[in-house]
């Protein structure tokens, strides 16, 4: 899992949930807006946030909610929020005994200039200017990604997958490991209208018939395609389609695979009209890719939501965990989202 990825799983978890860590008790000293288990999370963080975000807003000339707003007051609440959970998984990083050397931020630096810039320094100087970050603030912010990482690794590092679980993945996906039948084919469609786009029937059988005698005369199958069929997608190729067992409506499927190569067959009525078609190919068999090849990559698909299941799982109790122990300075505080077990009385 690429670490921008996980840093938006942890944020969005902490976004989701950030009425459940409210509680707590006792004074937020001035100049803080919450405490979380004794540690401080200052409003310079907060106020750093919010201009960050001002400048977001500019970059895509969309105006920042006014201040006192309930927008505006959405925008902060989530803020402290992250603010609140980062400290949260600084603690528990701490209490793991995990660490983001210098050299690790160095390449998170490194990586990102590269990859977003080309590693045009003075394009990524810009940008940052323009999005109102320091250098020092994104290399805290990319430490913050490292350490959250090396986090979602060790809380979920006992998650595994059994052979059964890909097994029935297996199963349950044929559709996205096998190839059904095929076969290439032309056809002309005649779709007379009446009465704005409702197909007349009988006049279309008559136009159908007429060219499939033609057709039977010995005519020019992609000629009479390009010159009569009212299917756009594929009259400029005389009629030309490659087509999958089970893709085309139930009565054009039908004919389609039941022709011997190179039989022209009748006049086939569908929602769309009379379809005249004739088998180019022999049909091409389905095959089934087997577990064998892609046995790696269901592992790595299972693995990858059996853990983000399993952190979801983690960043609610760890919620639970610090209940009781995070303060709000007044005017901060996550409102409160009634229980949803809990039912009005009558």
């Amino acid at each position: 899992m690429k670490r921008s990825r996980l840093v938006l799983i942890v944020l969005g978890l902490a976004l989701a949930m950030f009425a459940s860590a409210c509680g707590g008790g006792g004074d937020v000293p001035d100049g803080a807006v919450a405490v979380v288990d004794g540690t401080e999370v200052s409003r310079a963080e907060l106020d750093e946030l919010i201009e960050r975000a001002k400048k977001g807003y500019a970059a895509q000339k969309q105006e920042f909610p006014k201040v006192g707003t309930p927008e505006y007051q959405s925008i902060q609440t989530q803020y402290v929020t992250v603010l609140v959970q980062r400290e949260e998984f600084e603690k528990e990083a701490d209490e793991r005994g995990i660490t983001v050397t210098e050299k690790d931020v160095e390449k998170e630096v490194q990586d990102f200039l590269k990859t977003r810039f080309g590693g045009k320094r003075d394009a990524f100087l810009k940008a940052l200017k323009e999005q109102g970050f320091t250098e020092d603030a994104l290399r805290d912010t990319l430490r913050f990604s490292v350490l959250s990482q090396k986090l979602f690794e060790a809380v979920t590092e006992d998650v595994k997958v059994e052979e059964a679980e890909i097994l029935a993945y297996y199963q349950q996906n044929q559709a996205q490991y096998g190839t059904p039948e095929s076969r290439d084919v032309r056809h002309i469609l005649i779709s007379e209208k009446k009465d704005g786009d409702q197909v007349d029937f009988p006049k279309s059988k008559v136009e159908a018939d007429r060219i499939y005698a033609e057709l039977e005369s010995g005519g020019d199958f992609a000629a009479l395609a390009k010159a009569n069929s009212d299917d756009p997608g594929s009259k400029d190729s005389g009629g030309k389609l490659t087509i999958s067992r089970g893709q085309t409506v139930p009565e054009f499927d039908k004919t389609a695979f039941e022709l011997e190569p190179s039989a022209l067959a009748k006049p086939v009525k569908t929602t769309y009209g009379y379809h005249i078609i004739e088998a180019l190919t022999p049909v091409k068999k389905a095959t089934t890719t087997p577990i064998a090849k892609v046995r790696a990559s269901i592992r790595t698909t299972l693995l990858q939501e059996k853990k983000s299941t399993f952190m979801t799982t983690w960043v609610e109790d760890l919620t639970k965990k610090y209940d009781g122990k995070v303060s709000y300075a007044a005017g901060f505080e996550p409102p409160e989202i009634p229980d949803a077990t809990t039912t009005e009385p009558s």
